[in-house]
């Protein structure tokens, strides 16, 4: 406060002294008498110093004066209920259930492929065929035997119901028709295992095996099928958090790459928790009527593992500890039509965090002025004034 009062007062002195004996230093300057410049010189610091210990006198008053000038300013903002949302921030991968490569259960060449990239499929659909090597031929030349037996059984029943013939030979001849006709079934299986068909309605993602090639049942890949409708995502959570995050749970699901949120529920919640690293799955339903989320997409997820619906919440900045690890704030009490107060040091009990703010759970009640801007500086007990915006 000092060198503000005398800044302007030594500026006003040099002007009043330029303007009243500018002429005379003027004439002292060109008089070139190194005695008569010095004189002018000390008269002229005693006029300063001589103002100077009057400025002083008016700065010891105004400090007697002005009770206001050792209050220090701060800004205060009241504490109000709100609904508190907690979300806990994981990364997952985009998937689906609907997603496989195909394999042959068959060996032999690939000798026609019926579809191609991007095709659309519905379940039961063929895919390709395999050469049967032959098993076309057994099937007819097995049918053909079958009847035969068939006609032969038929014929020695309607014998021995009306009693004539042996049992023993309508039972050989029922046994020769079930046997031909269970190898008539067995060669149907084989040879249906040359043709491929969709396991589910989709798109057809990717044609890997050439028509032509000899293919392994079980080993070769064939045709990648996609399904984009069941889409979900796939998380690990850590078990401190299985009480917390249920199935319902709401999810805010943020993909990166195609610049997109999406806000969803968690669909199933795991019960069994990996050893390995203390987690349990969750599964996070996603819609994608676009087909524009593809599987193994980085998802971002956000869910609500807790709320609060009359949370109390202050800025995490104007928390500070003592020497027994006690968490306090400061509010305003006692505040005048000056919005003067005093400053009270309340010990609080804190919960969970969400961005710079900090749930309150024990120390201060609703309507409570608490102390922002100025909260490390002040004192308990401490006179302050409250200069809100």
């Amino acid at each position: 406060m000092k060198h503000i009062y005398t800044l302007p007062l030594i500026a006003l002195f040099l002007v009043a002294c330029s303007g009243e004996k500018k002429n005379s230093v003027e004439k002292v300057l060109e008089s070139n008498n190194l005695e008569l410049i010095r004189e002018k010189r000390g008269e002229m610091v005693n006029e300063l110093q001589a103002i100077n210990d009057q400025i002083k006198s008016l700065d010891d008053k105004i400090k007697v004066l002005d009770s206001a000038k050792h209050i220090p300013l701060i800004t205060t903002f009241k504490a109000e209920q709100e609904v508190f949302n907690h979300l806990l921030e994981l990364q997952g991968n985009v998937t689906t259930k609907d997603l496989v490569v195909i394999t042959p259960e068959y060996n032999g060449i690939l000798t026609k492929i019926y579809v191609k990239e991007g095709q659309q499929v519905n379940k039961g659909q063929v895919l390709a065929k395999i050469d049967d090597g032959g098993l076309s031929q057994q099937l007819l030349q097995l049918q053909i035997q079958a009847d035969l037996a068939k006609t032969t059984y038929e014929r020695q029943k309607r014998l021995w119901q009306q009693q004539i013939g042996s049992e023993i030979q309508y039972l050989q001849a029922k046994s020769n028709y079930e046997s031909q006709l269970g190898a008539v079934n067995q060669i149907k299986k084989q040879l249906a295992k040359t043709t491929v068909t969709a396991p589910f309605s989709g798109t057809i993602d990717d044609v890997i095996t050439e028509q032509g090639n000899v293919v392994a049942a079980g080993q070769t890949p064939l045709i990648r099928l996609v399904n984009l409708k069941d889409m979900y995502i796939e998380t690990e959570v850590p078990e401190r958090y299985i009480a917390d995050v249920v199935e319902g749970k709401s999810v805010n699901v943020e993909l990166p790459v195609l610049d997109k949120t999406i806000d969803t529920k968690i669909r199933q919640a795991g019960h069994f928790i990996n050893p390995a690293n203390r987690t349990f799955k969750v599964e996070v339903a996603i819609p994608n009527q676009d087909k524009s989320i593809k599987p193994n997409l980085t998802a971002r997820l956000k869910i609500n593992d807790y709320t609060n619906e009359q949370a109390l919440l202050v800025p995490q900045s104007i928390i500070s500890e003592n020497a027994d690890g006690e968490q306090y704030i400061y509010v305003v009490k006692d505040k005048n039509s000056k919005d003067e107060g005093v400053a009270n040091r309340v010990i609080i009990k804190t919960g969970r965090t969400q961005g710079d703010v900090i749930e309150i759970l024990e120390g201060i009640e609703n309507g409570a002025e608490i102390i922002q801007e100025g909260a490390r500086s002040v004192k308990d007990g401490q006179t302050v004034k409250v200069i809100n915006y």
